[in-house]
């Protein structure tokens, strides 16, 4: 059940993580602060359903984590769950068409095999 529960945190924080970088490149960056123009940034980003989704993949993701919490000790739930780095860049390489450098290969390989460690 913990393994399961390790699956939706991941799977839904990397829904949320991809979602939201697609959406805000979309949107662009906010160069105006005055009042009037981030109350209209506010509510643009409101009927963003990409960013609708966003949150509440996130909210999947905490509500799931707290109950692995119940589960399993803090020092299996945190190490696990940081799979979400390694299919990250692997999903911001192939879906997100981002440059990936050796550096980033080669910090995602650690922690997944940090993660292959906690399963055994």
């Amino acid at each position: 059940m913990k393994w399961l529960l390790v699956g939706v945190v991941v799977a839904a924080t990397v829904a949320s993580d991809l979602l939201q970088s697609a959406e805000m490149k979309r949107h662009g960056e906010i160069d105006d602060f005055r009042p009037s123009a981030l109350r209209r940034a506010f509510a643009t980003v409101l009927r963003k359903r990409r960013l609708i989704l966003a949150v509440v993949c996130m909210a999947i993701s905490f509500f799931a984590f707290l109950e692995l919490l119940t589960l399993a000790d803090l020092s299996f739930a945190v190490p696990a769950t940081a799979a979400t780095y390694v299919v990250e860049t692997f999903l911001a390489r192939v879906l997100l068409k981002e440059r990936v450098e050796w550096q980033r290969w080669a910090g995602a390989s650690l922690v997944a095999v940090g993660v292959l460690l906690l399963a055994a």
